[in-house]
Order: structure tokens, then sequence, then C-alpha cells
């Protein structure tokens, strides 16, 4: 264990180590900030709800980061509501049963670009008879478009990509047209303070009326949005305790319980030893990866049963026979003839004088075998057989790749949990090798 901790701090003369360590830190730091700042449940909760908790949030927009580029000014979301401070709101109470309710949303629009729709949400209060309302849109220019007249339930949603009428009025999209300089042949928005006015017509003494304005951007979030308008900075964010779990968890599992069976099949040997290698050959040939989608597709997609098959398929893997070799000469070295001498058990000799022997030895292959398991599982969401609760780097995937989002130009929707994939590879890799080269004597030597 001595050699452990002095090969551990030579780490800092190896600048790749240092680089890897940063990386690997960076990782771990993501995944305390998702760990803390949104719970597991909420977690969960949002990514697996639909539009309702997402409404406000536009569908396959790019991260706002586009816009910290030089040049780039994409519209973004503005949510404008009645209970804003900017918002006026008046009520003209004609009779007891009878009212006039007027309300004016304003909305400042600065950006370079349209938006990429435009939503009303209304709601009203009533028993038995329903209010009606009839909005309109005020440009900067001063010009007023007539929206639509409705009846209103309970909750009303006003979409107006959807208003054909509205769209034959203004000469093209509706949501570009509301936003779009008059008497210009190319589409150039206007900017200035627009407003919604709203004006509500109310049939009972309780009735009410409330109003919400959504103008979707282009643009949205850290990491953008997908076709379910979630926020995908969730799945990123809580990818990295999800994937370092799942990777140092099997690592640690399928190694450490190699090297136990490994040592007690040297130290007992005869039966013993060939049982052990006959079902490591045996499990050498068969085929991980089917097995786990056959378990996925038979059985469960739990994130903790396919960790428990991984270990399990783990334990016998070849490197029971890596450690083998490494523990036989320690087997007959003079210092566990004395521990034997003195009347050690067999299992303390085991745990106590041959496990710890190697353990130095196996330190950077149990660092590189980390990321392997964090691809596995990235694998297994790709294949549509990932935890179904969870949300993780190669869930994102698997929705982009089923969505089409690298052909339809949603290139964030890719890059971000590959570039985070590709981090955690490049940082467990860099340290292991370094690791490797300080263990090794033969690497050490060059």
């Amino acid at each position: 264990m001595r050699n452990l901790r002095t090969g551990l701090k030579e780490l800092r003369h190896y600048p790749s180590a240092i680089v890897g360590l940063a990386f690997i830190a960076t990782l771990v730091a993501l995944a305390l900030y998702a760990v803390i700042a949104l719970p597991l449940d909420d977690a969960i909760r949002l990514w697996r709800a639909g539009e309702g908790i997402w409404e406000d949030t536009p569908r396959n927009a790019s991260p706002v980061l586009l816009n910290w580029w030089p040049g780039n000014n994409h519209a973004e979301t503005i949510v404008v509501r009645c209970s804003d401070e900017a918002a006026t709101r008046s009520m003209e109470r004609l009779s007891d049963d009878f009212a006039i309710i007027d309300i004016s949303l304003p909305l400042e629009f600065t950006y370079d670009g349209f938006p990429d729709d435009v939503r009303v949400f209304l709601e009203a209060d009533y028993e038995e008879r329903r209010p009606h309302a009839a909005l309109a849109w005020k440009t900067p220019d001063g010009r007023e478009i007539e929206l639509e007249e409705r009846t209103l339930g309970e909750r009303a949603t006003y979409v107006v990509s959807g208003d054909r009428r509205l769209a034959e009025r203004l000469g093209t999209e509706a949501h570009i047209g509301l936003f779009r300089q008059p008497d210009i042949e190319d589409d150039v928005p206007l900017k200035g303070r627009y407003e919604l006015s709203v004006e509500g017509i109310l049939f009972e003494p309780e009735g009410d009326v409330r109003v919400r304005l959504v103008s979707y951007g282009r643009v949205h979030g850290l990491a953008g949005t997908d076709h379910r308008r979630r926020d995908l900075t969730v799945a990123l964010l809580w990818g990295a305790p999800v994937a370092l779990a799942f990777g140092i968890l099997a690592a640690l599992g399928s190694t450490l319980t190699t090297l136990v069976i490994a040592a007690v099949g040297v130290w007992f040997g005869r039966w013993v030893d060939a049982v052990i290698q006959r079902l490591t050959e045996l499990n050498a040939i068969l085929p991980v990866l089917p097995l786990l989608v056959l378990i996925g597709t038979l059985y469960s997609r739990s994130i903790w049963v396919m960790l428990g098959v991984v270990i399990a398929l783990g334990v016998f893997s070849l490197g029971i026979k890596v450690y083998r070799a490494m523990l036989l000469p320690v087997r007959n070295a003079p210092y566990i003839e004395a521990a034997r001498a003195y009347g050690a058990g067999n299992f303390r000799i085991v745990f106590r004088y041959l496990i710890p022997r190697v353990i130095p030895v196996i330190v950077p292959q149990l660092v590189t075998l980390i990321p392997s398991y964090v691809f596995l599982e990235a694998t297994l969401a790709l294949l549509g057989l990932g935890d179904p609760l969870l949300p993780t780097w190669g869930k994102v995937l698997q929705d982009a790749f089923q969505q089409g989002a690298l052909y339809k130009g949603y290139y964030y929707w890719v890059l971000g949990p590959a570039l985070l994939l590709m981090f955690t590879g490049l940082g467990f890799a860099m340290v292991g090798f370094a690791l490797d080269r300080i263990f090794n004597p033969r690497l050490r030597e060059l």
C-alpha cells in the first residue's frame, strides 16, 4: 500500500495525468451539482413529463450559447404573464352578472431573427356560463392586428402558427407576420415593444380570465431542447452521476471479485484452481452485449439489474488468468512461508498477503476499465435498452437518433452527450496510462 501511495504522488510529474484528473474532477463536480441542485425525483419527473410542464419551452431549440458568438442575435423565449408588473389589467362591472375585463401584456422584442412560434394560454373561472375573449396584437409602429375571438373553457391555447386565416391575411406564416416589418419584401423583424390585448366578457359574478403570452425562441438553455420541449440540460447533468456510478461500481465490482477469485484459486490450487479456470474459459465465449440485450428485452431494463449482470459476467473474465500469472510467483515468496509458519490461516494469507501485493499493478487497469462500462451503458441506452426512468447521455443519443437530429441539422442534440462521453473516456484513459507507466516496471524504464 505504501507503493500505491508513492505511485499516486508521482502523477503530478505527468502532464497528461494532470489533464485527465482535471477532466475527472469536472465530471465529479458536475455530478455533485446535479445531485444537489436537481434531486433525482425531480429530474425523473421533468424528464418523463409531457408538454404540460415544458409548455413554456421551445421545441428543438439550439443552445443559447450561439448568441454568445459575435454577430448572432437569435430570438430567445419570452414569457409574459398577466400577474407581471409590466402587465395591465382592468375590470368594468356593468351589472352583477356582467363585466368587461381588459388585459394588456407587453413584449419587448430586440432580436435579429423571428421567434419559432407564439402561443397564448388562457384560463377562465366560471360555473356555468363561459367567458368570451377577443385577442388583438399591437405592433411598435402603431398597427393593430385582430387575432381571434373564442369562448373560453377552463384552459384554452391559441397557437398563432396554426391560425391559417391569420396567415392568409398577413401573407406569410402567422408567427412571422406578427413581427415582420411592413412594406418590405424580405422578412425582417421589427424591433420594439409589442402588446397583446385581451378583452374578455364575463357572465358571472365570480368569473375571471388569466392570460400568459409565450414567444418561443430559436435558442434556449445551455444545451438546447428536444422534440418534446425538454431542456437537455437535465439529461446532461444527471448523465454524469449515472455514468460515473455505473462505470465505477461495475469496474470495482468486476475487478475486485475477479482478483479475489484468482487469489483463492492460486492459493488453494488443485481442483479449486481447475474449476475456476474452466469457468473462466466458458465465460470467455459468452457474448456480453447480446446477453444484456436479451435480459433488457425479456426481463428488465433497470440500470441496477444491468449493473448486476455486468458485474456477474465480469467475475470470471479473462482477467483471472492475468491475475493468476501475477500471483503465482507471490505464492512461493519467503514472507508467505513465514506467514504459514506462524499459523496464519488460508484466507488471512489470501487477503492480507497475496492480494495487497498486486493491487498497485491492477489500479491502472481498474481506472482504464471505468470508461468502457460507461460506454456500455450508453450503448444499451442507444439500443433502446436503457433504464426507462433515468435521464442519461445514452437516452439523449437514442432520442436524437430516432428523431433524425443530424439530418435535420440539430447537431447540438448529438454533440452534447458525445462530448461528455469523450471527455469521460479521455480523462480516465490519460490517468490510467500514466499510472501504468508508474507501476509497470517495464514501461517505467522507457
